[in-house]
C-alpha cells in the first residue's frame, strides 16, 4: 500500500506544541536529562529556522520524522550556505515500507524550493546513527563527497550554486584533542547523554584519562568537530574512535589497538 493510500497526518512541531508533541525520540522519557537538553536546544533552534515534521498514523503512533535547518545554522560539519541541511530522517517499526521516508523528504525539498534555497543536503553514513544513502539517491540526490570512515555527502541541487563541501582537515582536527579520551558532545540528540556517560564509565574502568568537550553553537561545531556527524564523537589519542554510541564490547574492540 502506497503512502497516498495510508491514513496519516503530518505534525509540524513548533514552539506552541513542542511540550505536547515532543520531537519523536525519547518520548517515554520526558524527565530524562537527554530529553530536557534536546528540548531546550530545540527551542533555540526553532528561531533559526529549524523544522521538525512527524508522521502520525491515525489511530496509531508516530512512526517517523524529519528534522532540518538552514545550512548556516546546521549542526553537521558541512559548509552549505543557502541550502537546507537534514539532521535526521527516521522511520521505525511498522511505519517502514509505506513510503513515509520519501514523503518526508519531499516535504523538505518542497520547503527548500519555497524558501528559495539552492537545494537540500544530507550527511549519510554506511554505519549507524545516520540514514544510509539509498533513499536519497532514489529521490534524485547525488553523492558529491566522502569522508572517513564512512560518511557520504548527498545533495539535491536546484540551481548552479556552489556545491556543499566537507572540510578536508580531519586528521588535524582530531589531533588537536591530544592524548587520552575526549568525548565531544552537544544536546542535539537525546541519546547523547547516555553515550557520554557510557564512554566516561568505560574510561574510568580502564584508567584512561578522559574529558568532555561541548560544542555550544553551530559555528563552534563546524569549525572544530572531528567528524562530519558533528554532534557527538569519541577521540582517543588524537584519532577518531567513533561518532556514535558504543557498548563496552565495542570499546574493547576499538580502544586496545590505539593504546
Amino acid at each position: 500500500m502506497s503512502v497516498m493510500e495510508q491514513k496519516f497526518t503530518i505534525i509540524t512541531v513548533d514552539a506552541g506544541n513542542l511540550d505536547q508533541e515532543g520531537f519523536f525520540c525519547y518520548m517515554s522519557k520526558r524527565k530524562a536529562p537527554g530529553y530536557t537538553q534536546k528540548r531546550d536546544w530545540l527551542k533555540a533552534r526553532l528561531v533559526e529556522g529549524l523544522k521538525i515534521k512527524m508522521v502520525h498514523e491515525l489511530g496509531g503512533r508516530t512512526v517517523g520524522f524529519i528534522e532540518y535547518i538552514p545550512g548556516e545554522f546546521a549542526w553537521r560539519t558541512v559548509n552549505a550556505p543557502g541550502y537546507l541541511v537534514i539532521h535526521c530522517l527516521w522511520v521505525v517499526g511498522k511505519g517502514k515500507g509505506k513510503g513515509y521516508g520519501t514523503h518526508l523528504l519531499k516535504i523538505c525539498l518542497d520547503d527548500a524550493r519555497a524558501q528559495g534555497k539552492h537545494g537540500v543536503v544530507m550527511v549519510a553514513s554506511d554505519g549507524v546513527w545516520l540514514a544510509k544513502k539509498d533513499l536519497f539517491l532514489k529521490n534524485g540526490f547525488e553523492e558529491v563527497e566522502q569522508a572517513p570512515p564512512s560518511f557520504r555527502l548527498l545533495v539535491s541541487r536546484f540551481d548552479d550554486a556552489p556545491l556543499p563541501a566537507f572540510p578536508t582537515d580531519w586528521e588535524a582536527r582530531q589531533a588537536r584533542f591530544g592524548e587520552g579520551l575526549t568525548v565531544v558532545r552537544t544536546p542535539q540528540c537525546p541519546y547523547i547523554e547516555d553515550a557520554v556517560n557510557s564512554a566516561l564509565e568505560y574510561a574510568a574502568e580502564k584508567n584512561i584519562a578522559a574529558r568532555v568537550v561541548s560544542f555550544d553553537t553551530a559555528e563552534d561545531l563546524q569549525a572544530n568537530s572531528p567528524s562530519p556527524y558533528g554532534v557527538f564523537g569519541l577521540v582517543l589519542n588524537g584519532k577518531l574512535l567513533a561518532y556514535h554510541y558504543l557498548l563496552p564490547k565495542d570499546f574493547d574492540k576499538l580502544v586496545f589497538p590505539l593504546l
